[in-house]
């Protein structure tokens, strides 16, 4: 008396010998998906703690010149640190001079000083900036 294996030959339910890779193809299908969602939303490498408003979502443009204010009233053009405020309003003067003329997004931190924000708006209407953006965070859910 001895086990009797069936031939494949001798019922449907033969064994199937190849892996089955359809749940390997999906999970990184997904992940392919979460990586392309992400990877643009981490735009700027200075940490700052923006205010919450609701706004219209707008999408930023190549071109756009973006200025951040960081909680100690520290000015940054794009991810560059500007060493003193008089270095803004040239740079500014540069990017009022181009046609079309690019929006100005300033990126202020809810803790910095007025002073500090009202200084880059001052120097924007100085050097003939047309548009200017103030980026936020939307508002809480509830």
């Amino acid at each position: 008396m001895g086990i009797h294996y069936k031939d494949a030959a001798e019922g449907d339910d033969a064994l199937i010998a190849e892996i089955n890779t359809t749940p390997l193809v999906d999970v990184m299908l997904v992940l392919l998906i979460i990586f392309l969602i992400t990877i643009p939303v981490v735009n700027s490498s200075i940490f700052v703690s923006l205010p919450r408003e609701a706004n219209p979502v707008q999408d930023a443009q190549a071109q756009d010149v973006i200025v951040t204010v960081d909680a100690e009233g520290a000015l940054y053009w794009f991810d560059t640190p500007l060493t003193a405020r008089e270095n803004l309003e040239p740079l500014l003067a540069k990017v009022a001079a181009m046609q079309p003329q690019p929006e100005l997004h300033i990126r202020g931190d809810a803790r910095a000083d007025y002073d500090s924000i009202g200084y880059v708006v001052y120097a924007a209407q100085r050097s003939g900036i047309a548009r200017i953006g103030f980026v936020t965070e939307p508002p809480r859910a509830p």
